[in-house]
């Protein structure tokens, strides 16, 4: 199994600086990874890195709280799809789904997706925050909103992926929507359970030491 293709080369810690981003865009050429998965704001100067190669671009919308208004939301989308993102990842708005306003939730959902059309849209439900019963009606509401991934977790929570809670999301979205596992995945055998529970994509700032079977205990 090729556990490169599927990783998302992952750095969104808040004082991370343009040198980082270029290392990071190196690392992902060299280890021929998935994307590299940043910040909205690093979008151009990963396009110009990365212009000559098959890695994508893949940029955090309302990352880490989910917490925004819908509308900024969709202009952070679009504007990072403007600026060469190929795929969005955006955080759920968790207090909505915890008060029970689904309406609302699938509101803001669908409106990142009509805001980026064709452009793989990742829901991030951020699963520590959330009951098992408030995962299967988040991955519902993503479903009905035509998000074409569920993720996780952000990786700045409590923890991050559980095997359980990609089981949960496999068995209730099936085939209709792909699943991105990440958060606290640090080696090789751990992105290799994911994969076999049914995750389609691993987030990881780890994904080195996963190819060199090595453990980092960093991961977001």
């Amino acid at each position: 199994m090729k556990v490169n293709s599927y990783i998302d080369h992952t750095l969104l810690k808040p004082g991370t600086t343009e040198r980082q981003i270029i290392d990071l865009c190196n690392e992902a050429k060299k280890h021929q990874f998935y994307s590299v998965c940043v910040n909205s704001a690093y979008v151009p100067l990963c396009k110009q890195l990365l212009s000559k190669t098959y890695i994508k671009i893949c940029a955090t919308v309302g990352f880490p709280l989910g917490a925004m208004s819908t509308e900024s939301k969709a202009f952070e989308a679009q504007k990072a799809v403007a600026d060469g993102a190929n795929e969005i990842d955006m955080v759920m708005n968790i207090g909505f789904m915890k008060s029970k306003n689904y309406v609302a939730v699938f509101k803001d959902i669908a409106a990142v997706k009509t805001a980026i059309g064709k452009i793989p849209l990742k829901v991030i439900l951020e699963i520590s925050e959330l009951s098992k019963n408030e995962i299967i009606k988040a991955c519902e509401i993503c479903l009905d909103a035509n998000a074409d991934f569920i993720k996780t977790s952000t990786g700045f929570s409590k923890s991050g992926a559980t095997l359980t809670a990609v089981k949960i999301i496999k068995k209730t979205v099936r085939n209709n929507a792909r699943i991105k596992a990440s958060g606290g995945i640090g080696d090789y055998e751990t992105a290799i359970k994911y994969i076999e529970a049914g995750a389609d994509r691993i987030g990881t700032s780890s994904g080195v030491a996963i190819l060199n079977g090595e453990m980092s205990i960093s991961d977001y």
